[in-house]
């Protein structure tokens, strides 16, 4: 069995397969995908929101396989992503309600050990990020600076 918190024994996890080609019941072309992908960043979507969107409403999977180009790529050429990455974003988001909801209730040890994870998973984060480039090398995680940047 895999540990959660630890680099260890691998992972699992369903894969998607391997493609070289759009699907054929995808009617829309390439650049019309792009389009309906820009217009619903600028109406203030998330890249997951738009994968989600792309997939239920529209019918298209993965837009890796279809135009060839995976999403936030396709953001970054319309200069239209965020300088935080979603997932960094959302691990913030996450560690500011632990940290309210210990403040309300202080011997709630199990919250306080998921605060811990947490944080610990944020700051393997940005060290990834600022190794990368992705974020400036000078950023640092500190938990009063993301609760002013959350709201």
């Amino acid at each position: 069995m895999a540990r959660i918190h630890a680099r260890k024994r691998g992972k699992s996890g369903s894969k998607k397969p391997p493609r070289s080609h759009k699907p054929k019941w995808v009617k829309a072309s390439d650049k019309e995908i792009e389009e309906l992908i820009v217009k619903l960043a600028k109406e203030g979507k998330r890249p997951s929101e738009i994968g989600l969107i792309l997939r239920d409403e529209y019918g298209i999977p993965g837009t890796r396989y279809t135009i060839g180009k995976k999403l936030v790529k396709v953001l970054k050429e319309k200069n239209l992503v965020t300088k935080m990455p979603q997932d960094l974003m959302d691990l913030m988001k996450k560690a500011v309600k632990l940290r309210k909801h210990i403040e309300r209730h202080p011997k709630d040890t199990h919250n306080k050990r998921a605060l811990q994870l947490t944080e610990a998973k944020i700051k393997r984060l940005v060290k990834y990020y600022k190794k990368e480039g992705v974020i400036e090398k000078s950023w640092y995680y500190n938990p009063e600076e993301a609760a002013i940047l959350i709201k």
